[in-house]
């Protein structure tokens, strides 16, 4: 298995078939809560579900079109993080998440996401991340600002979460380069 330790608590792997049954007991237990910001949970009703989503996300992992690992906090399967696309051409990644309630405010979402922008900019040289979060979701947004993503716009009517239409509020960093020689006195 493909992971990455981001410290001893918290690590994460790339999503594989095994997972599929987890994240099923997740979103069954936490579906109204999950629902608040993502579409899906209610059409996630049997681990054929999720098996379908592993194979679209490692193919597409293949392709280099996306990565999706599953957080392990305390050696145990919490939620999700993603380059749920990554454009080559433009060099930049839209970043999604979801994290048990259970597990909320520990920062484990904070230090995901800082570390698949490292990955982002180190690994991948990527010139832009970007990260959507609906308006009103405000834990998401913070986690944006606490990485020093700046706000760039208000997208209205930019989701149907099951018949709510939601406004996003979108973010983005841009890789930090080096000054050229000479302008460093600038």
């Amino acid at each position: 298995m493909f992971t990455l330790e981001i410290d001893s608590d918290l690590r994460l792997a790339l999503i594989e078939r095994s997972f599929a049954k987890q994240y099923l007991e997740i979103v069954s237990n936490q579906q109204e809560y999950l629902s608040q910001w993502l579409a899906w949970p209610p059409h996630a009703k049997t681990e054929d579900f999720f098996l379908r989503f592993v194979r679209q996300s490692l193919l597409d992992y293949a392709e280099g079109k996306s990565m999706t690992c599953v957080i392990i906090y305390q050696e145990k399967l919490v939620g999700n993080i993603s380059f749920n696309t990554i454009n080559h051409r433009l060099k930049t990644a839209e970043i999604g998440y979801w994290l048990s309630q259970e597990h909320q405010g520990k920062g484990i979402i904070t230090r995901a996401v800082s570390k698949f922008i490292d990955i982002a900019f180190t690994d991948l040289d990527l010139e832009k991340i970007q990260i959507s979060a609906g308006v009103d979701n405000l834990p998401s947004r913070k986690v944006c600002e606490r990485l020093g993503m700046k706000l760039e716009g208000i997208i209205s009517n930019s989701e149907n979460l099951n018949g709510r239409i939601i406004d996003h509020a979108v973010y983005g960093l841009l890789r930090k380069t080096p000054p050229l020689k000479g302008d460093e006195e600038a």
